[in-house]
């Protein structure tokens, strides 16, 4: 719904809607736009006028669609997905998506950004990753690759008091890299507030241009996953992960060679004793 307002040629007072919506979907879900205008200082004229910049009929339109987006179910998406495959090819109508996600994540990654998250993961003391649901097999397979360049990533638990066990030990020189997709948990929130206190580096990948606290992260990077109701893939976290490890990889280019070429001469050795999981 907002992957292109950042292009939009806003004024400023539409830009002061833009901003505030995306932050307060539930309470604006509820609200006249009287209560809208009166909350941001600005005239009906102005609230009713954004809607159709925004790229929808009136306000009753945005918030029906906001509506079906919180309405949207595990099986609304896999319902959603069946449909648009209808009985054409599975694996050509995947790949067309897939291509889609790909192109889109490419299109927002910012070549200085994504250089910034390579050396903050290169020269952190201890790199922790938050990663909810499915996102625990992005960290799996982060913990596995930067293990091979003699980098320890400890894993955050993914909700409760739990997460705090490990954030305590996170100070200055150390990372957390949180993914954060649809909407900000409260591990999340937790995260992004502590770190100013403790001076740990916050490095977000979320799948929305417009998330909220975002502001608060030192360094975001967009991965494009779908609109909310749709069946989510994980090909452009995927994408931005494998980056960052090659980037890491890439910046100690020597070091990492010496690390591999150690792990093949260890196979050598041992790899008819061992076997292959």
């Amino acid at each position: 719904m907002y992957k292109d307002w950042n292009r939009r040629p806003f004024s400023p007072n539409q830009r002061i809607l833009a901003d505030f919506i995306p932050k307060n979907e539930q309470r604006v879900l509820y609200m006249t736009e009287q209560e809208i205008a009166n909350e941001l200082g600005l005239s009906i004229a102005s609230v009713s006028r954004f809607w159709k910049a925004a790229g929808f009929k009136h306000a009753k339109d945005f918030k029906n669609r906001l509506r079906f987006r919180f309405e949207s179910t595990p099986s609304e998406k896999m319902r959603d997905v069946m449909q648009r495959t209808g009985s054409g090819s599975l694996p050509q109508k995947l790949l067309e998506i897939s291509s889609h996600h790909l192109e889109e994540t490419s299109r927002y990654l910012n070549d200085a950004l994504l250089q910034r998250a390579v050396e903050a993961l290169s020269e952190a003391r201890q790199i922790y990753v938050y990663s909810p649901g499915p996102c625990a097999g992005l960290a799996e397979l982060m913990a596995y690759r930067m293990a091979r360049f003699g980098i320890t990533i400890k894993r955050m638990a993914p909700s409760g008091h739990e997460l705090l066990e490990t954030l305590m030990h996170a100070g200055k020189k150390d990372v957390v890299l949180a993914f954060g997709f649809v909407q900000l948990l409260p591990e999340t929130e937790v995260i992004l507030d502590y770190a100013r206190e403790a001076g740990y580096v916050v490095i977000l990948i979320t799948d929305r241009l417009v998330f909220p606290r975002s502001y608060d992260a030192d360094i975001v990077l967009y991965a494009g996953r779908g609109e909310v109701w749709e069946f989510h893939s994980m090909v452009g976290p995927t994408y931005i992960i494998e980056n960052l490890i090659l980037g890491v990889g890439l910046l100690s280019k020597e070091h990492s060679l010496r690390k591999l070429d150690k792990l093949q001469q260890l196979r050598a050795r041992y790899g008819s004793k061992l076997p292959r999981s």
